[in-house]
């Protein structure tokens, strides 16, 4: 089923405000046929996205002016954006923000550090499951 995802050049949205995560997550997918953009503020991310609508977002929780819950909020408040598959990352020992995500809805959580292969695996499951429910 894997070959579905891999056929369909999905749009990828990643949001660190630290660029070495966003090179770090671009090399987790580097071999599937995506096109990655990436933001390194919420203001940016917003902007990118009305321009161009992501199949998945991954997005740091801590990031100045915008964090990650309030990017999610305003993402998930228009309409055209609701479906959009959203995870959030953040630190292995930040309990409250993966209790917050859950909370909130969002579709994954990604503890950092993380290893290349989880997060590949989770970008790719997600793009699997919410490709095959707009069917």
């Amino acid at each position: 089923m894997r070959e579905n995802v891999q056929k369909k050049n999905s749009i990828i949205l990643f949001i660190d405000d630290e660029t070495n995560w966003l090179e770090a997550i671009r090399m987790a997918v580097d071999d599937q046929p995506l096109t990655i953009i990436t933001a390194t503020s919420g203001e940016e991310a917003l902007r990118k996205i009305r321009q161009r609508k992501p199949d998945l977002i991954l997005s740091d929780v801590r990031m100045p002016e915008m964090n990650g819950f309030d990017l999610f909020e305003k993402v998930r408040s228009n309409p055209k954006f609701k479906s959009v598959p959203y995870v959030f990352m953040s630190s292995i020992d930040d309990f409250d923000a993966k209790r917050t995500a859950k909370l909130i809805g969002a579709d994954g959580y990604i503890e950092k550090p993380f290893d290349l292969e989880s997060v590949k695996r989770v970008v790719l499951d997600l793009l699997l499951r919410f490709n095959a429910a707009r069917r």
